[in-house]
């Protein structure tokens, strides 16, 4: 008699722990769902890592003004985020950014910083006193050209950065 209601007991421990387990999985599906489909566009958006984006709290009034100063420099205008190319054809990105003083762009293809060479060119142009716009360009393209691109805009009071993915498609004839 005492095995059978230990046996009882424990089924209803472990029908009380399902039971908890599903409802809390099926409340984080709700919300999941409802994120999703609000006003009928998906919210929800992860970036190609799949991780979600980190949002940095700035934890100082000097922090604060540094990253939100009014002259600080701000990209605000550039590339597509994706971009699928055909070997041995051109990719072009590009961004414009604004400042005072006037922001210098620099660009990098996974973290590292690119230089100038026979395949690879930026193109700046000063578009005011206080925007300038950088075109790189990589032609021909091969399949060490995918992977991870970012322009980063900069001047005395603050960095701005975009990213851009990009990754080659083959074409059959």
């Amino acid at each position: 008699m005492t095995s059978l209601c230990s046996l009882w007991c424990w089924n209803l421990k472990q029908s009380a722990l399902l039971g908890l387990c599903l409802l809390l999985l099926l409340s984080d599906l709700g919300r999941v769902a409802a994120q999703r489909s609000t006003g009928g566009r998906n919210v929800l958006r992860r970036n190609y890592t799949g991780k979600k984006p980190v949002v940095i709290q700035h934890l100082s009034q000097d922090a604060v003004s540094y990253y939100d100063h009014e002259n600080g420099a701000k990209i605000i205008k550039s590339s597509h985020f994706e971009l699928d190319y055909t070997l041995g054809r051109k990719i072009t990105f590009f961004c414009m950014a604004q400042g005072n003083p006037r922001p210098t762009i620099t660009w990098f293809k996974d973290g590292a910083e690119l230089y100038q060479h026979r395949f690879f060119q930026v193109h700046e142009s000063h578009i005011e006193t206080d925007i300038i716009k950088s075109k790189m360009e990589i032609d021909p393209t091969t399949q060490m050209d995918a992977g991870y691109y970012e322009c980063q805009a900069d001047n005395i009071y603050a960095i701005d950065r975009r990213g851009f993915r990009t990754d080659y498609v083959m074409v059959n004839f």
